[in-house]
């Protein structure tokens, strides 16, 4: 009757956790957590119910640090909980600390988990944070493999790749993500930060040109920050 320090599970418990997430996403997030730690005091060895606490916490909350324990409690129970460990080291990395997150998106990679693209996205993340640049460009690069062409991916990659001094190769990555955009599709952030990387590089006319596009493309709710940026970057390249 139990598998991996899991408990089987009682059909009944089934509707009230479904109502715990229509609470939460119907915004009604004191009740949906007073609910979910009921069940959890309930049904303390329930693994499924006490994941449920703590992304009630963690995730709807913006709690990280309350979320914790009751993730360590799913792991105690069941320490092949592969999600739940990726929440766990979700909610380290919300809490600074970056290198214990590591640790942990590192042991669910190991364990095959199925979302691997979001895994060397959040290690990738974590890894900046702690200035090991090489191995989060090594993620974004694994990232990209996952989701080729990616151009939110290939703008985090290349900004790993300018702090870490390989401004080429950013250039480059910035070059790839535009190249697939077009019309209003295409971003004045990645214009803006092409344009600064040329200028830095000494190729005034290909930043005056990327400043200009930017200043074109500037959309309706993108923010005004940019905009000055955009301006000051022309400005700077004439």
């Amino acid at each position: 009757m139990e598998r991996n320090g899991r408990q089987a599970w009682p059909p009944e418990l089934s509707e009230p956790l479904r109502e715990v997430d229509r609470l939460r996403r119907g915004g009604r997030y004191t009740s949906a957590l007073a609910l979910a730690r009921k069940l959890a005091e309930e049904h303390p060895e329930q693994v499924r119910v006490l994941v449920e606490v703590g992304l009630t916490l963690g995730v709807w909350g913006g709690q990280p640090e309350e979320a914790l324990p009751w993730f360590d409690r799913v792991l105690e129970l069941a320490p092949g909980h592969v999600a739940t460990r990726y929440y766990r080291s979700l909610a380290l990395a919300r809490l600074g600390r970056h290198a214990e997150a590591v640790v942990g998106f590192t042991q669910v990679e190991a364990a095959g988990f199925r979302k691997a693209l979001v895994v060397h996205m959040k290690r990738a993340e974590s890894l900046v944070a702690l200035g090991r640049l090489t191995e989060a460009e090594a993620d974004w690069t694994a990232a990209l493999a996952e989701d080729p062409g990616n151009s939110w991916l290939l703008q985090q990659r290349a900004r790993t790749r300018t702090t870490a001094g390989r401004t080429e190769a950013a250039e480059q990555d910035l070059t790839t993500a535009l190249a697939a955009q077009v019309g209003e599709a295409v971003d004045p952030e990645l214009l803006y930060e092409r344009g600064t990387l040329r200028l830095g590089r000494g190729d005034v006319a290909g930043a005056r040109g990327d400043f200009e596009a930017g200043l074109a493309s500037f959309r309706v709710g993108d923010p005004p920050s940019l905009l000055d940026a955009l301006r000051q970057g022309l400005r700077d390249a004439r």
